[in-house]
């Protein structure tokens, strides 16, 4: 399995996979609302003309709807993976 490299310390690759550009968009709107971020580059998404985006956030900078969220989640636990990941 081929690994890709970490992001510097504070920033985090997210990948947006949607049926169509204007809904990855959309998400990659409210993620730049809470964080600052590199421009999104997109990429097609597979044979049914879906939608891959990626984007680097800043997690050192958060804006005020992240940073309440990350101030009451910090208690959560966040070892836990999803089924589907490794």
């Amino acid at each position: 399995m081929e690994h890709e490299p970490l992001p510097s310390e504070g920033h985090a690759e997210v990948r947006i996979v949607a049926a169509t550009p204007e809904v990855a968009r959309r998400v990659a709107e409210v993620l730049r609302r809470c964080f600052d971020s590199t421009e999104q580059r997109s990429y097609p998404a597979g044979r049914a003309g879906g939608t891959r985006l990626h984007l680097t956030l800043d997690t050192a900078h958060p804006a005020e709807p992240a940073r309440s969220w990350l101030a009451t989640s910090e208690a959560a636990d966040q070892g836990q993976a999803h089924a589907d990941e490794v």
